[in-house]
């Protein structure tokens, strides 16, 4: 049995998906792992992520999990099936636009700041809410993004402790937010936290989602 077959068969009984993170990973590498039937693959860069499109099979869910800048959203909203990076109201906003004339919806996720390295990007909590707060809104016109869940990436460390209770405040969030203003909507149901390292932790704590490279393709030169 493949690491690859292990990994997806743990996370099953869990029923958390698998995001196989193959930034800075040939075409060549993901295809074995699309061989052995992984379908999702999550890239951290914008123009990465186009050029493999390009060159790989079509029916690849190609997610975006790192920072986005509004001036390239454009370029993968033809595409892109899910953005877990979303940390300001106006690339919301500007995800919506381009979703719009091109006539689409586009899923997101909502990356939140858990982790106690200012270098992570992500929403502190008022600014969770005031995004909820427009999105919900009866005159909202975001009309063309799908909010599913939110993301969050865990402190760099081997204290199981500081990583455990990252996670949980994550899932507080999720909770708040779900029972504060997404009762009602299913699409809501995503927790995108867990890598190589902490996916486990991740999953004990509630991840429906997890985001494995380096477990999957080795170690980044």
């Amino acid at each position: 049995m493949s690491l690859l077959t292990q990994i997806q068969e743990e996370l099953q009984q869990n029923k958390t998906t698998l995001v196989a993170v193959s930034k800075t990973k040939s075409c060549e590498a993901i295809l074995t792992l699309y061989n052995e039937g992984q379908r999702i693959f999550g890239e951290n860069k914008v123009q990465e992520l186009v050029e493999k499109q390009a060159q790989l099979p079509k029916d690849i869910q190609w997610h975006l999990i790192g920072h986005l800048q509004t001036n390239k959203v454009k370029y993968i909203i033809p595409f892109v099936d899910m953005i877990h990076s979303v940390d300001s109201l106006h690339l919301l906003r500007e995800i919506n636009k381009q979703a719009n004339l091109q006539n689409k919806m586009v899923s997101v996720l909502l990356q939140v700041h858990i982790a106690q390295e200012d270098s992570k990007f992500g929403l502190d909590t008022k600014e969770l809410v005031e995004i909820m707060e427009y999105y919900t809104a009866e005159n909202s016109s975001l009309s063309n993004v799908t909010i599913c869940g939110l993301m969050g990436m865990a402190t760099f460390t081997e204290d199981e402790q500081i990583i455990r209770h990252e996670f949980k405040q994550l899932m507080e969030l999720f909770t708040f937010i779900k029972n504060g203003y997404l009762i009602h909507k299913k699409d809501f149901k995503e927790r995108s936290m867990g890598m190589s390292g902490d996916y486990k932790i991740a999953m004990q704590e509630g991840s429906t989602m997890v985001r494995i490279g380096s477990l999957l393709f080795g170690d980044r030169k």
